[in-house]
């Protein structure tokens, strides 16, 4: 599952638009926590504990791939591209917001009546994503 997530982060490149990949990850993510939910739970539930089975991946691949991905972003910066922003907090709150509608689907769905699987709901939730990790950050 972790290498089903980070494919998507894998495909950004220093030589894409930086709206256009941004927007396409978080499109991405929101398609995967759709398909996927309980996966991201199980995920979420060895984070929690301390990650015993998957910290050397953490550390490991998962690290210098996060990091690879901040070094894009920074050069998109460098570049007047997109404004100045933290690129490691920037990659969190797009794994949080996405990942948010399958780990915490009871919650959604208890406030809202609604998962990903409505077409209106998850429309909106990924425009809002746009607007406010995306959108927000071009000049």
């Amino acid at each position: 599952m972790l290498s089903k997530w980070l494919s998507p982060l894998s495909e950004i490149n220093a030589n894409q638009d930086p709206r256009v990949a941004l927007k396409t990850y978080i499109e991405e993510k929101y398609k995967i926590s759709k398909k996927s939910p309980a996966a991201s739970r199980l995920y979420a539930l060895e984070i929690i504990q301390g990650a015993p089975h998957l910290m050397a991946v953490l550390k490991g691949p998962l690290r210098s791939l996060v990091r690879e991905k901040v070094a894009v972003i920074d050069g998109w910066i460098a570049d007047n591209k997109i404004k100045s922003v933290s690129a490691i907090h920037l990659i969190f709150h797009i794994w949080a917001v996405t990942q948010h509608y399958s780990d915490f689907s009871t919650q959604t769905e208890a406030v809202c009546n609604h998962s990903l699987r409505n077409k209106k709901f998850a429309n909106e939730a990924l425009n809002t994503s746009i607007q406010l990790l995306v959108d927000s950050l071009i000049p």
